[in-house]
């Protein structure tokens, strides 16, 4: 354990917290240096327990011989940077949190969708949602309500963005989940003896409460973009089309909502 007092955020290993872009941290040029950051005890947990590569933490000095301690020993060798709570707030211009602690982990590789639906019976599938906001709360509600994967699409927004971990509370790390394309996706899912449940605002549907889809052995809940929802030309491909009954005239609802409806109806 090496613990360092700061001054200034000048130091390289600060960057990741302070300096970097998401799209930055991704690193597409270099992806062996991808980074992703996670905020908060929790989340920072979550992420040492599923193994992921920590590189430098910044925590406040009250956190370092109390709450903070397990995380520190969690973490073995990764430089711990820390400075008391009137130098941060200097420093990064903003209150802090009581529990005010970051880590910078090393991304994993992506895995293989094949991998992350083998040994599954409910798995999502997100078709360019631009929102990390939203990414991070289907996570969230996917963890919590027994869904087994997550597939997106090549243009869904990044489950590594900061905003998405951290609404997640960490979910992305423990939760198997690949890109793919809606097509692909489609195939890939029947072949695994998955029906394809496409949640859209179209006639004929079923209600998400029907009866034909409680029996269900495998399925997978297929969610589109806040605005015009999935393509024609995946809606085309399910087997279901999928309507949650709305009341006083409103036709929908935001969409990790509408999953989270949805997958705690189909647990």
């Amino acid at each position: 354990m090496s613990i360092m007092e700061i001054t200034s955020l000048d130091a390289p290993e600060l960057r990741p917290f302070f300096s970097l872009t998401d799209a930055q941290l991704r690193s597409r040029q270099r992806p062996e240096d991808a980074l992703v950051v996670a905020e908060g005890p929790k989340v920072v947990g979550t992420a040492l327990g599923a193994g992921l590569r920590p590189v430098a933490m910044l925590m406040r000095r009250k956190m370092i011989g109390g709450a903070g301690s397990g995380l520190i020993r969690m973490a073995g060798e990764t430089p711990v940077y820390t400075a008391d709570d009137d130098t941060l707030a200097a420093l990064t211009g903003f209150r802090l949190q009581r529990a005010w602690v970051l880590c910078a982990f090393r991304r994993p590789p992506e895995r293989r969708a094949e991998d992350c639906i083998q040994n599954t019976r409910r798995v999502a599938y997100l078709e360019g949602l631009n929102e990390p906001s939203n990414v991070g709360a289907i996570f969230r509600a996917a963890a919590a309500l027994g869904l087994d994967a997550v597939l997106l699409s090549p243009d869904c927004a990044d489950p590594w963005h900061r905003r998405a971990v951290r609404v997640c509370m960490g979910a992305v790390f423990s939760l198997p989940w690949a890109r793919l394309d809606s097509a692909d996706a489609v195939r890939l899912l029947k072949a695994g003896g998955f029906a394809t449940l496409g949640m859209a605002l179209q006639d004929p549907c079923l209600d998400l409460g029907d009866p034909r889809l409680k029996g269900l052995e495998k399925a997978a809940v297929f969610l589109g973009t806040e605005d015009t929802g999935l393509t024609p030309g995946t809606v085309a491909l399910m087997d279901h089309v999928v309507r949650i009954p709305m009341a006083r005239g409103i036709d929908s609802l935001n969409v990790a909502t509408a999953a989270a409806v949805a997958f705690w109806e189909l647990r």
